[in-house]
């Protein structure tokens, strides 16, 4: 026996792919700047960078689900540069292989200099292949 479940089109309609189009940020100054915006592979390159500075759990207009958690890890006391290498590859998956956009990150390399720990990596989208770059502040 056969069960039918109707499903009305509006929820098909916003299960949709969204667009990529989105405002530019401008990451030296901290802005969103409203006169310009950015598509493809450039918007999904921002979306990457933003989700890892963008603490997880800190920021109320954020679900759970977005952010990253690198700088809890890096900061806190009794870390050490080998933990921090071996936990950042699944740390940056988690942040950002949950946008349809990004289907693989690989190709992970890390460096610490002062206060600063470098993150690079490769992602492969629908756009095509990103090399990222990072520093993050640790203190």
């Amino acid at each position: 026996m056969s069960v039918y479940i109707p499903i009305p089109i509006t929820e098909l309609e916003q299960a949709k792919e969204q667009p990529s189009r989105t405002y530019k940020i401008v990451f030296e100054r901290g802005r969103i700047y409203s006169i310009g915006s950015c598509d493809g592979k450039e918007a999904v390159e921002q979306y990457i960078k933003k989700a890892l500075l963008t603490p997880r759990f800190r920021c109320l207009v954020y679900d759970n689900q977005y952010g990253s958690e690198i700088k809890q890890t890096i900061i806190a006391d009794d870390v050490s540069n080998e933990y921090t290498e071996a936990e950042m590859p699944r740390i940056v998956r988690d942040a950002i292989l949950c946008d349809s956009r990004i289907l693989d990150v690989y190709g992970f390399s890390f460096g610490f200099k002062n206060d600063e720990a470098y993150i690079k990596f490769e992602a492969d989208t629908i756009f095509g292949k990103l090399n990222i770059e990072e520093a993050l502040k640790i203190v």
